[in-house]
């Protein structure tokens, strides 16, 4: 299986035949609806994941997400044989088989499928509609025979929490409100309806379809086999050069305009591939996938962390809010994820994570806030908001650097020595997070490196601040805080004998000298933390000891706890998690440290965006267009984890678009037509 690009950017896989089953499974596609909803699958058709699904909306954006819709089942009838479409894993088994029949996919500019059924063409489309809980299913007759074929396509449907698995039982509702054009079932009560609108003929022959395995789940050492509901079959006859669709929604509608829907959302991607005008083709592609990660949250905009399992989490979004939005122009949404944020500060912290059930925040984690005010600074600094950050914003950050002088959660302080300390017994605060049980794999409790890098940058931004909205004494007190903090970074985090910086010093077994990526931040977000001449000897040791094709391990491989693979149950990935495991966002900083370490000259970048190359190809190999969390630490660097995520992309994108332009000053440019408004009711 050969790919190329098209000249929108999007990726075009040519099969010699999607027959090669194994590639085609391990290939997957994402749409999304901006809403927390979406839908997902592989190439060869089958659903590899629960997560993996046609309908999957969020009744609450972006959480409580659901499983409506799992599949269709699609045959073609013509000349007395049938040829199926799709693809199904049973244990033993895989049945149907349409993967054979599968002669090219391509993704622009949504899904698109293109089969070969004894010399009759067909070709199939799926794409969601952005703001709504809707997907789209589109099959056309490709060339010029005259043939009579049939189109036969059973729906197959559960009804389940989305991290859940589903089994055949005697609750479910097999009724169904059959009308000319539309039919309409509800499983569940207590679940929204599945309406389906159609132009061909329906018929009512509800069936279990049992034992539908995931292997993937069964990689991942989970559950992996489920029963799905089929309520009945729609038949339609094809004819040559016209679309024949089927839509799915869980909107309350009566009518729906299927043509108008898709003009309307092919001119909003068309627009979208327009503004990626970088020059670099990787930018472009990233800058594409971050459309992917933004979501409604109430009234205002949030950020997906990754697909198909995370929702928004405080840490992630701030780190990825400057590739998702400011380097792309989007600065309202920018700002109605700030503010949102904003509203929930509670004693000097913003949450970490918004549960999927219920309303009470998170605030486990020592960085987000921290990420949150670097944030507001880079916002500003953008968008030259200074009204909206001022009224909003600015209380918000005083509260943090306040609330992290004076103490706030999990022993989060400023300690005498102007450095930030936190940590508690069972709490795991930074984003190296893995806990299983009540282990706490990476605890880093004391004084964690790029927290003091975080802090610094936090107190300039307070004083910048404090100056311009003309609070002498508050940016007095947060210059003389910076000062006593560099100096005391300076003077206890060099680690002489490794010649890097030390990951945790304070900590409750004495300083943590393991070699990690964290340092990386307190080159990339200060000037003054560490001299260029060891910020260059960091850099060439983390390229040497760290740095793979895809991201950045994040540990030596030199140290007995290194973990080269991510793979089993639950316990062994969690404790190989950030315990030699690569991770892409990182090449951000590795990117931006390089390049304030070493200059911007032509051999620099040439250096740094060498860095990058690696994720080009990985465009390729997982879910098209997109970077996966994470890769095993040793060849062939598998990727593991969420095969989408948010902080994956915009890092990347951040440093080419900031650091790697050819100008001297960052690369702007605002995307005013891709700027997503609140969405009126539909």
């Amino acid at each position: 299986m050969a790919d190329n690009r098209t000249a929108g950017g999007a990726m075009n896989i040519l099969s010699s035949g999607g027959r090669d089953l194994d590639r085609t499974l391990r290939l997957e596609w994402l749409e999304t609806n901006g809403r927390g909803g979406f839908a997902s699958g592989t190439v060869a058709g089958a659903n590899t994941r629960r997560y993996h699904a046609l309908l999957l909306t969020a009744r609450t954006p972006p959480g409580g997400r659901v499983v409506l819709v799992n599949q269709l089942e699609e045959w073609l009838d013509l000349d007395g044989r049938s040829f199926p479409l799709s693809t199904n894993c049973y244990p033993g088994a895989v049945y149907p088989s349409g993967y054979e029949y599968c002669t090219g996919f391509s993704t622009d500019p949504w899904p698109t499928w293109t089969f070969d059924c004894d010399g009759t063409a067909v070709q199939r489309e799926l794409f969601t509609v952005h703001g709504r809980d809707l997907v789209i299913v589109r099959w056309r007759l490709l060339g010029k025979k005259n043939r009579r074929v049939t189109l036969r396509v059973r729906p197959k449907l559960t009804g389940r929490d989305y991290h859940a698995t589903h089994r055949e039982n005697d609750s479910l509702s097999t009724d169904a409100s059959i009308e000319t054009g539309t039919v309409t079932w509800r499983p569940y009560p207590a679940l929204p309806p599945v309406r389906a609108f159609h132009a061909g003929d329906y018929r009512h022959a509800p069936e279990w379809y049992r034992q539908i395995e995931f292997p993937l789940e069964q990689q991942r050492g989970l559950d992996h086999t489920e029963d799905w509901w089929s309520p009945g079959e729609f038949t339609i006859d094809l004819t040559t050069g016209a679309t024949h669709t089927i839509a799915f929604t869980s909107d309350t509608l009566d009518t729906l305009d299927i043509p108008a829907l898709t003009r309307r959302e092919r001119a909003r991607r068309t627009k979208l591939a327009q503004s990626a005008s970088a020059t670099d083709a990787l930018a472009n592609a990233l800058w594409r996938a971050t459309d992917a990660y933004l979501s409604e949250r109430g009234e205002q905009q949030t950020v997906i962390a990754g697909y198909p399992w995370f929702t928004d989490w405080g840490r992630d979004t701030f780190i990825a809010l400057p590739g998702l939005c400011l380097v792309t122009g989007r600065f309202e949404i920018a700002w109605q994820i700030i503010a949102a944020f904003a509203a929930h500060v509670s004693e000097g912290m913003i949450p970490n994570r918004f549960p999927d059930v219920g309303e009470q925040p998170e605030y486990n984690t020592i960085d987000a806030s921290l990420w949150f005010i670097h944030a507001i600074d880079r916002y500003l600094d953008a968008a030259q908001d200074e009204s909206r950050v001022r009224a909003t914003a600015w209380p918000a950050v005083k509260q943090i650097l306040d609330g992290y002088r004076h103490g706030t959660r999990y022993g989060i302080r400023m300690d005498e020595d102007g450095l930030i300390a936190g940590g508690v017994p069972g709490a795991q605060l930074t984003w190296m997070d893995a806990k299983i049980g009540e282990w706490v794999v990476t605890p880093r409790h004391g004084k964690p490196v790029e927290i003091q890098a975080l802090w610094v940058r936090a107190l300039e931004v307070g004083e910048r601040l404090a100056r311009r909205f003309g609070e002498a004494a508050y940016a007095d007190q947060c210059q003389a805080d910076r000062a006593q903090a560099v100096t005391s970074f300076q003077q206890r985090f060099w680690y002489e004998p490794g010649g890097y910086l030390y990951d945790v010093i304070d900590g409750p077994e004495g300083p943590d000298a393991s070699l990690r990526p964290n340092q990386l931040y307190a080159i990339s977000l200060a000037n003054d933390l560490v001299p260029r001449d060891r910020a260059q000897q960091i850099l060439r040791l983390v390229k040497q000891q760290l740095v793979t094709p895809v991201g950045l391990r994040t540990l030596s491989p030199d140290d007995p706890r290194y973990r080269p693979r991510y793979e089993g149950g639950v316990p062994e990935r969690d404790s190989a998690y950030h315990q030699g495991t690569v991770w892409p966002f990182l090449l951000g900083p590795m990117v931006t440290a390089w390049i304030k370490s070493f200059g911007r000259n032509a051999a620099a970048r040439k250096a740094a965006r060498g860095l990058l190359n690696g994720l080009e190809a990985h465009l390729a190999e997982a879910c098209l267009g997109q970077i996966s969390e994470i890769f095993d630490a040793e060849d062939p660097h598998d990727p593991r984890g969420c095969c989408a995520q948010a902080w994956s992309v915009a890092e990347p994108l951040r440093a080419l678009i900031e650091d790697l332009s050819p100008s001297e000053k960052p690369a702007r440019n605002p995307v005013k037509a891709i700027i997503v408004r609140r969405k009126k009711s539909h």
